[in-house]
């Protein structure tokens, strides 16, 4: 069996990995990265389906492991190549992706598959096992083939007091370490943070002395999907007498489902219409919101910005119920300072245990070990340092140095006999959406938008003459995003009449792009000179 990671290692996002046998192909979770300050301009980021993409006849299923955006988002783009691969995945996860499916007006085939459940699609056998993690229904996937047996687990934790009772089933894992797992792709996400994950339950406590702190109105930034947080706020604001609405599109709709599925406990008569809070007292409100990342278009970024309906105030209490993604940092510091500023008091992870991991720490992934006895160990599902710590636990158990696969994306592994080696690589590029653009910004362009926004552009305009290539007006220079007024320019004028009469005199046959090189030169060299900058210039030679 060959396996290939396509997203997930070395970043937190894009999980994807294609499992291959007989021809056939199953891909295990096709999942979003979102992008970072570096890559503006840009909503989403995919994986890279160029190693499928001329085989997408051969793929048997599309497996997800549960419903995060890292782990579905990007299904509707696979989907758009081949519409009728089998989306199979629990109850709740099945009900958010075709949600989203629907947006983008796809109708999928779905398999709704349970835990202790077997399916076969094609040459690949596939069990699922009962995780714990931050949202309900999560499950990991043995997989079993005549080339091997690979356990992956999706994302999980071993909370043994969930809010849902579902917790990780060791038992079943126990079963499969007796048959044997000949390689195990193992969440590494916590796998550098010592000890045990904190319990869920934890968390109730807390927001309810917060509940009973707070003075006015009550914000709960949380990830739209995480259905254990909301339904803990749910739970307070019964206690002390609060209604609660929900905002943010993704909030509204994923609550929606996840009640009507019942994974979602309502009290009666405590969830409001947000347009209807206006008639509550500020005390009596709790608004459940997404942002919890920063997220510019976010409900919470915006109420910081003062660009939400919602007001935020003096008095006011917002709750940051998440952890904090890699990457996102600045971003909710700058929301956090927002709020201080708007006279909010701002709760977070590192002030109050609002928030409690969904992924297993170095403790919990040593009883995996040691409980699964597995003969390979590939680390997914985490940055680097993630990776070789979860890799190093592996060791530890008794896992031989050498049958730990540290991988990248794009990494190609073969599974032979029990045994699984790295064999190649396959191309494996970011892929940008870009408003309805898929794929066609590339980090060329990226580049350009990162010089544009830091150091902006000039441009220069200049006619000559075809004939004799004399200057007949300009040269007009105009800059933007440049501190300095056009003026600081007439500077430079005369030096580019020159350059440019140089380059005709030395070829009768110049072109006019190499006339806009020459004052690309003249200009830059000037300008990193006596501005000290590198914008990006822009040179216009037309020709009368």
């Amino acid at each position: 069996m060959r396996i290939v990671p396509l997203g997930g290692l070395g970043e937190i996002g894009r999980n994807m990995a294609v499992f291959e046998i007989a021809g056939k192909l199953l891909v295990v979770d096709c999942g979003v990265l979102f992008p970072e300050e570096t890559q503006p301009g840009v909503d989403l980021i995919l994986p890279d389906f160029s190693y499928i993409e001329n085989r997408l006849e051969d793929v048997v299923a599309i497996v997800l492991t549960h419903g995060h955006e890292d782990h579905i988002g990007a299904v509707p783009y696979l989907l758009r190549l081949r519409e009728d691969i089998p989306v199979v995945g629990s109850q709740l996860t099945l009900a958010l992706i075709e949600a989203k499916l629907q947006e983008h007006r796809i109708k999928p085939y779905t398999l709704t598959v349970a835990e202790g459940g077997v399916e076969r699609f094609g040459p690949f056998e596939c069990e699922f096992v009962a995780v714990n993690h931050s949202i309900p229904d999560a499950l990991a996937v043995f997989i079993r083939t005549a080339g091997g047996n690979v356990l992956h687990t999706g994302d999980f934790k071993m909370d043994q007091l969930p809010l849902d009772g579902r917790i990780t089933d060791l038992r079943h894992f126990a079963r499969l370490g007796e048959e044997g797992v000949d390689l195990l792709m193992s969440d590494s996400t916590n796998a550098d943070v010592p000890d045990f994950t904190t319990g869920e339950l934890e968390i109730g406590p807390t927001l309810d002395r917060l509940f009973g702190q707070a003075q006015k109105r009550i914000i709960v930034a949380s990830f739209s999907s995480h259905v254990h947080r909301v339904q803990q706020v749910l739970d307070a604001a019964v206690l002390h007498g609060r209604k609660v609405a929900f905002v943010g599109r993704s909030m509204v709709r994923n609550m929606a489902i996840a009640a009507k599925l019942d994974y979602l406990h309502v009290p009666e008569n405590v969830v409001v219409d947000l347009k209807n809070i206006g008639n509550l007292p500020d005390n009596k409100v709790v608004l459940m919101s997404t942002g919890s990342q920063g997220e510019p278009m976010a409900a919470l970024s915006r109420m910081a910005s003062g660009d939400h309906k919602i007001v935020v105030g003096k008095g006011d209490t917002v709750i940051l119920a998440s952890s904090l993604i890699p990457g996102n940092e600045n971003a909710v510091f700058r929301v956090i300072n927002g709020l201080l500023k708007l006279g909010a008091e701002v709760i977070h992870k590192g002030t109050a245990k609002v928030h409690v991991s969904g992924h297993a720490a170095a403790g919990e992934l040593l009883y995996c070990y040691n409980i699964l006895r597995p003969r390979n160990v590939m680390p997914v599902h985490g940055e680097t340092r993630h990776l070789i710590a979860n890799g190093k636990l592996a060791e530890a158990t008794g896992v031989p140095a050498g049958n730990i696969l540290l991988a990248d994306d794009g990494t190609v592994v073969d599974l032979r006999g029990g045994e699984a080696k790295i064999v190649g690589q396959v191309e494996c590029g970011f892929v940008y959406v870009d408003g309805s653009s898929v794929g066609e910004v590339t980090d060329a362009d990226l580049k350009d938008r990162r010089i544009l926004g830091e150091e902006g552009f000039i441009s220069i305009v200049v006619v000559v003459n075809r004939s004799t290539g004399k200057i007949v007006s300009g040269p007009e220079i105009h800059a933007r995003g440049v501190a300095e007024d056009d003026s600081v320019f007439d500077e430079i004028k005369p030096r580019i009449e020159q350059g440019l009469e140089e380059a005709v005199t030395a070829s009768k046959d110049h072109t006019t792009y190499q006339l806009q090189q020459v004052m690309r030169r003249i200009v830059g060299s000037w300008v990193n000179r006596r501005l000290r900058r590198k914008p990006m210039i822009i040179p216009v030679v037309l020709e009368a």
